[in-house]
């Protein structure tokens, strides 16, 4: 049994009807799925904290806590990974101009209409994004029924 739950953060960046999203690079199955800018929290950090420091350091921009807004947490367990719980924080104000600054983990950073977003869109992260679009503040992947 699984005795701890690592604890994500997920950016939403938001310009007008486009969403940020970033091609996964990586030697597992996640490997050219689209996914959030995104990260662990880490301690003593909280969350709104760990992502202002993801957005910084995967796509180079500056987010002042005050403009995240959080929209949906998912608790996800199963596949042979450690369970975690994701919180996903949506913006729409930053400073600075998205770029790939961790190309050893992204392929590539593309905007997208929220309503044609790419179908290889990591399940964990499309999960988040629904629940953003629908209201719908709570999911779980994994558990059973």
């Amino acid at each position: 049994m699984v005795d701890r739950h690592v604890v994500d953060v997920h950016v939403l960046l938001l310009r007008g009807a486009e969403l940020l999203l970033s091609r996964r690079r990586s030697a597992d199955e996640f490997d050219g799925l689209w996914h959030l800018p995104a990260g662990k929290l880490e301690a003593g950090e909280s969350a709104l904290a760990a992502a202002v420091r993801e957005a910084g350091e995967e796509i180079g921009v500056a987010i002042d806590q005050a403009d995240l807004r959080h929209v949906h947490t998912a608790h996800v367990v199963g596949s042979g990974r450690e369970a975690r719980v994701g919180l996903f924080f949506e913006t729409r104000r930053w400073s600075g101009e998205p770029v790939n600054r961790e190309p050893d983990k992204s392929y590539e950073l593309r905007w997208f209409p929220i309503g044609d977003l790419p179908e290889t869109l990591i399940p964990y992260a499309a999960a988040g994004i629904r629940g953003h679009l629908t209201g719908v503040t709570y999911s779980q992947r994994g558990w059973p029924s």
